[in-house]
């Protein structure tokens, strides 16, 4: 069964259709929308700070999302896909975002809507992503404009298809 605890008298909330695998730890001041996904060892803690996100996220196997204690939450917004093993501490992420396998995203960053940092990247602390581009590299550094056929084929067919994988765990779901 999933790890779920209060930290500090505050409960995880999660919105209608989440799935949490079995082996996932969601902890703290953490609030997720509706569709959310939580996978095999995803580590979500809101112990020190308060993590946010919208409808539609998946946060994939390996995955952690932390915050800094007394300076900066995570916040999350829709249609995000944060990918196997990625690190995402103390930042922004807009709407419509995909974060590589890999990657990490440090304290005070934003990513803007319509981006990918790629699998690996190192976005460092304070780095502001443009809407509508992709980061790689470490550090990592603009390396491309997306077009509007990458964003429909990448970003949201990955966090659709999470939606979807999500509802093959129907007669499991710990969200419930």
């Amino acid at each position: 069964m999933a790890t779920i605890l209060p930290v500090l008298g505050k409960h995880p909330q999660f919105g209608e259709n989440c799935f949490i695998a079995p082996n996932a730890t969601i902890v703290g001041d953490v609030i997720a929308g509706s569709d959310c996904s939580f996978w095999f060892n995803a580590v979500v803690r809101g112990d020190v700070n308060f993590i946010k996100m919208g409808n539609k996220v998946n946060v994939q196997d390996g995955a952690v999302i932390h915050c800094t204690y007394e300076k900066n939450p995570t916040l999350i917004g829709n249609n995000v896909s944060i990918g196997h093993n990625a690190l995402v501490h103390g930042c922004t992420l807009h709407d419509d975002v995909l974060i590589g396998m890999g990657a990490i995203v440090m304290d005070r960053c934003v990513v803007n809507s319509n981006s990918i940092i790629a699998a690996g990247a190192v976005v460092l602390e304070g780095t502001i992503v443009e809407s509508g581009s992709i980061y790689a590299g470490v550090p990592a550094k603009k390396v491309k404009d997306i077009s509007k056929e990458m964003i429909h084929g990448e970003i949201d067919r990955i966090a659709n298809n999470y939606v979807k994988y999500s509802s093959w765990f129907s007669d499991f779901n710990a969200a419930k």
